[in-house]
């Protein structure tokens, strides 16, 4: 399903108003990916990255071309493990997060 004008507008806004929320979604983006569901995982991070930085700029940080990083993020998308990771880790460091995989307890 495609998201409306207002909700990618309103993602946006909210993202360069608030750093945590930033964070969050960058954060449930990984979580889904991890946790086996990597299509709502590339999707969050779509959104996180067209409310942030753009793909124009990551194309820029990471040269690979912007419509490539689109296409991976996008619905049938398959980034190989060296882009996602690339691209995991340059959205990490530019948030100043490092996000670790630890056991849960109990």
């Amino acid at each position: 399903m495609a998201l409306t004008k207002d909700f990618r507008e309103t993602i946006r806004e909210r993202a360069q108003q608030e750093p945590q929320f930033r964070r969050a979604l960058l954060r449930e983006a990984i979580d889904l990916m991890l946790a086996g569901d990597e299509k709502t995982g590339r999707a969050i991070l779509r959104n996180y990255i067209n409310a942030t930085l753009g793909f124009r700029q990551l194309e820029e940080a990471l040269s690979i071309p912007a419509t490539s990083l689109m296409r991976m993020f996008g619905p049938k998308g398959n980034p190989s493990a060296k882009n996602l990771f690339g691209v995991l880790a340059h959205l990490q460091a530019r948030e100043g997060v490092n996000f670790e995989i630890r056991p849960r307890r109990g």
